[in-house]
């Protein structure tokens, strides 16, 4: 069954992007669509980061073990997004003017989390394979827990971000720290 769901749920990943481009193409994007995708990529980052992180929790809540093969999956779309959005920041945004972008890394506490999160998911990017898993051992799992360090970079990154309306950003927050306390042990969930 997960044979027929992979394929339809890699699809359904693409989607957003797909939607995006066609929207751009469009001219569908309203006055600024450089911000517009910008933006909706590293929305969709952050998204397919907290459905990567609710995969462990939604294994033990059914009790099967499928969720744990998406997760690689999802993982990987975290980071193909991430690569979109900073794509779009480095070209669309500043043109690749590397002055610029280093000012902005340095001045904008936003732009600084945001840039430390997409250094840490490279390691993790790339050590998703099983021949990497077995290679790294136990040491895998030690790096592979660097995504509850991505995830708070990136949920303050979204917060730092917003000026006005910061129900979205908050939304994120209370979203995280639920996966993060279903992951506690049940015996200190019980203190709560």
């Amino acid at each position: 069954m997960i044979k027929l769901i992979k394929p339809t749920i890699f699809i359904l990943c693409l989607l957003p992007l797909v939607l995006l481009f066609r929207n751009f193409y469009l001219d569908e994007l309203g006055a600024n669509p450089f911000e517009v995708l910008t933006r909706s990529t590293g929305e969709w980052t952050l998204r397919f980061l907290l459905v990567t992180l609710a995969m462990t929790p939604l294994r033990r809540l059914t009790g099967s073990p499928w969720p744990l093969r998406l997760r690689r999956m999802f993982g990987l779309f975290v980071f193909f997004y991430v690569c979109v959005h900073l794509s779009t920041y480095l070209w669309l945004d500043h043109f690749f003017d590397w002055e610029e972008i280093i000012t902005d890394i340095i001045k904008r506490p936003y732009i600084t989390l945001g840039m430390l999160a997409f250094l840490l998911l490279i390691p993790l990017a790339f050590t998703s394979t099983k021949k990497m898993m077995k290679r790294l051992g136990q040491r895998w799992k030690s790096l592979h827990k660097l995504i509850y360090v991505i995830a708070v970079l990136g949920v303050l990154h979204f917060l730092l971000l917003v000026k006005a309306d910061l129900r979205e950003p908050i939304i994120y927050i209370f979203i995280l720290l639920a996966l993060f306390l279903v992951r506690l042990k049940p015996h200190l969930l019980k203190k709560f």
